[in-house]
């Protein structure tokens, strides 16, 4: 088997396809015998950068998603082919003002991510969007 095995899934954009992610995490995880919590922390990442690349890339046919396996971590490439964004514009919403006010309560995709997952990176541009996300394992798992 190689040092690095990946499992690559490609899901078409339709209503719930995240799940077929987050279906993948578990299997993943159980493999690699991570803890429950980190389990449901990678799933809850993937669920909100799916539905990120879904509602924001303006792909019309799929994303792509990479489980990259090592001894020491996970890494997880949700891939798109849309318009990509620029960083800088990216607004963390201010907790107050959205709990207060009417508007939809959205906007804090990144920032979960970035607080469920080790290592959050993203490269974007007019082809496209990928975002990198690392879950260490612990030493004992």
């Amino acid at each position: 088997m190689s040092k690095n095995p990946t499992v690559e899934l490609k899901l078409p954009i339709l209503k719930n396809m995240e799940l077929i992610a987050t279906q993948t995490a578990e299997v993943v995880s159980k493999h690699m015998n991570l803890s429950e919590e980190k389990s449901g922390e990678i799933s809850m990442a993937i669920i909100e950068a799916c539905i990120n690349a879904f509602e924001h890339s303006e792909s019309k046919e799929e994303i792509f998603i990479h489980f990259i396996i090592s001894d020491e971590s996970l890494t997880v490439k949700v891939i798109d082919q849309g318009v990509g964004f620029d960083a800088s514009e990216i607004e963390i919403p201010d907790i107050e003002n959205k709990l207060k006010s009417s508007e939809r309560k959205r906007g804090w995709g990144i920032m979960l991510i970035k607080e469920l997952m080790d290592h959050v990176d993203f490269v974007s541009d007019s082809s496209g969007t990928t975002l990198t996300m690392v879950k260490n394992k612990d030493k004992n798992e």
